[in-house]
């Protein structure tokens, strides 16, 4: 964990952290969608919530943080690339922070003895792809 923060941190993305009284309740960061230098304004975001602070706001308050954060360093699109289509919660919440369902990637993961589809939503920052950044 230390490496990847480190090495996000370092790539000019941002990293987030939630807490209360000491107490991690979340985190969530933006990084490289892909490393070569044609996919440099888009970024893919990840946001984890602790199990007992799930439904309270938390992940929406790193997600919505962390739009603005990759905005105001420039970025130009966000994709979610949710691990399983039952995450039907965390597609909630990319859809209501403004993401729209790009597709669906069938049976691509197999874990806990079963497979799993990967879901692909997008959004744009700033001012998108109406301009060059």
């Amino acid at each position: 964990m230390a490496r990847r923060y480190r090495a996000i941190e370092d790539g000019g993305y941002p990293y987030l952290v939630a807490e209360n009284d000491e107490t991690i309740l979340g985190y969530a960061y933006a990084a490289a969608y892909r490393a070569r230098p044609a996919y440099r304004w888009t970024v893919e975001d990840s946001v984890y919530v602790a199990p007992d602070a799930q439904g309270q706001g938390v992940g929406r308050a790193l997600l919505d943080t962390l739009i603005v954060e990759a905005e105001r360093r420039g970025f130009r699109q966000m994709i979610a690339i949710i691990g399983d289509s039952a995450q039907t919660a965390s597609i909630a919440l990319h859809r209501a922070a403004g993401f729209r369902l790009i597709g669906a990637l069938e049976a691509v993961g197999f874990k806990h003895r079963r497979w799993l589809d990967t879901v692909l939503m997008q959004r744009p920052l700033g001012p998108g792809a109406r301009v060059d950044p």
